[in-house]
């Protein structure tokens, strides 16, 4: 056996050294070391959940008072020039059939009490039929210049300062003198008892004052005064909204303009009734001015350069002016001669509307017939001596003129 594996081994040795010698295997490089990742920070946990604060609803919102509806607008009538005629063939008014003379009726108490006083001695005194076209001051004064309507009773400057002027210089009015008379406003009215409450409310600069803004702010308004200003389609509307720009209010006020004459004047009574703050527009002679106590707060004062560029001052005092269309003073010379000696002034106009509230709210037709009744010794100096006497039988039958809208 060992013979044999001598013999193995020997021929083992001669092959090996036939086939040359075996290469060695590759040294082994070993992996690298693995590094251990970071350790892990876990995330922060979630804030705590506050829940939102709970949620206070707003002051109940207290409507203004029930607004009367404006009556329905009736479209001014096509105007029909009055007849033309020759001097050498022109008759007489009074041989002639007489044409209608139509008023304009303004939205405001005292121009339709005016209108119907007026009425009243043109039909019933020199025997012209009449009519009234209801609406607002520009669109009715345009009307006047169109000849759509004969007669304005109240014609408010400086409100009316550049159409008037205009209309003037074209020939287009004709002015017959004062109705009422001089007349303020102002766009810083307040109650008496609230100027009594707050001595140091004396002035539009105080409506800067965060304790004052407080006092007329509502919900509406946002932290803003709560200034109630001109009737929308008035004049004065854009001259308030210029005064406030002017006085540099407008991040202090917010303005309202009420729909009607009858919307301003309920908005002041209710928060009078109530004892509320209230501030906003009034003139004097509008009915709140005249039966309430009311302060107007202090402005600078009116000056035609502040007017002409800032308006950051007061109103300039308003005169107010009768106008008729030029064919009246040829078609009715004895109705231009009456209206240039009218004397419906303040004076008498606060004593009939006074009556008119006293009597539980009686309207302008019966409150003219009240007036005419009463007051013979003042309207027969406007009218001639015939005319007097018609107008005084007419009274005493009770007649209505024909031209009086129904009340």
């Amino acid at each position: 056996m060992r013979t044999i594996a001598a013999a193995i081994l020997s021929l083992l040795a001669m092959a090996a050294a036939a086939c040359g010698s075996t290469p060695p295997l590759p040294t082994y490089t070993p992996l690298p070391t693995l590094v251990p990742l970071a350790t892990h920070t876990p995330l922060a946990p979630l804030p705590t959940y506050t829940p939102l604060p709970t949620h206070t609803p707003a002051a109940t919102y207290t409507p203004l008072a029930t607004l009367t509806p404006l009556p329905t607008y009736t479209p001014l009538p096509t105007y029909t020039p009055y007849p033309t005629a020759s001097v050498e063939s022109q008759t007489a008014v009074s041989d002639r059939e007489k044409a209608t003379i139509v008023f304009g009726d303004l939205n405001w108490t005292s121009a339709q009490l005016q209108n119907r006083v007026a009425q009243y001695i043109v039909e019933k005194g020199y025997g012209y039929p009449t009519e009234v076209v209801f609406g607002s001051t520009l669109p009715l004064f345009q009307g006047l210049r169109r000849g759509a309507l004969q007669v304005l009773m109240e014609n408010w400057l400086p409100n009316l300062r550049e159409f008037w002027n205009e209309a003037l210089a074209n020939d287009e009015i004709v002015s017959l003198g004062t109705s009422l008379g001089k007349d303020w406003q102002s766009s810083f009215v307040i109650p008496a008892y609230l100027q009594e409450q707050y001595p140091d409310l004396d002035s539009w600069e105080d409506l800067k004052d965060d304790k004052f803004k407080e006092l007329f702010a509502t919900t509406e308004t946002r932290g803003k005064v709560r200034l109630v200003s001109c009737v929308i389609g008035w004049t004065c509307e854009v001259d308030v909204a210029d005064q406030i720009a002017g006085y540099g209010l407008t991040d202090h006020v917010h303005i309202i303009n009420p729909g009607s004459h009858s919307a301003l004047n309920a908005d002041l009574y209710g928060a009078y009734e109530r004892g509320e703050p209230w501030i906003g527009y009034q003139w004097s002679t509008n009915d709140p001015a005249l039966v309430l106590d009311i302060t107007r707060l202090e402005e600078a004062p009116y000056s035609s350069d502040c007017w002409a560029t800032t308006k950051a001052c007061a109103f300039q005092d308003s005169t107010i002016l009768i106008a008729v269309h030029p064919d009246l003073e040829t078609n009715a010379p004895d109705v231009i001669e009456m209206l240039r000696k009218w004397d419906f002034n303040v004076d008498i106009y606060q004593v009939v509307r006074s009556w008119m509230i006293e009597t539980d709210g009686s309207g302008e037709n019966a409150a003219a017939l009240w007036w005419l009744s009463e007051n013979a010794d003042i309207w027969s100096e406007w009218v001639t001596d015939e005319a007097a006497d018609s107008i005084q039988a007419a009274l005493d039958a009770n007649e209505i003129p024909d031209g009086w809208p129904p009340q």
